[in-house]
């Protein structure tokens, strides 16, 4: 990565999930960075979104090397 590299959505989804993806890119060395606006709002002290609505983002150059990964998650969770 290098300084001109950019985050881009990767996946949205429950907390749960997002955790579980994050482990699988982990295992393959896919650096990944959660989006939680629901936690964020409720330290701040108030509602600050849904928490079905976490968000996974990953470099854009990772993206080809992660979405093998992404559909097998999706085919061993049922989405």
């Amino acid at each position: 990565m290098d300084d001109q590299s950019k985050h881009i959505r990767f996946f949205t989804g429950s907390l749960i999930e997002i955790q579980r993806l994050q482990i699988d890119l982990d295992e393959k060395e896919i650096p990944s960075m959660i989006k939680n606006n629901f936690q964020s709002g409720m330290r701040a002290g108030f509602y600050g979104g849904s928490p079905s609505q976490v968000e996974l983002f990953i470099y854009q150059e990772d993206r080809e090397k992660a979405l093998p990964i992404l559909e097998t998650f999706k085919e061993q969770m049922g989405i």
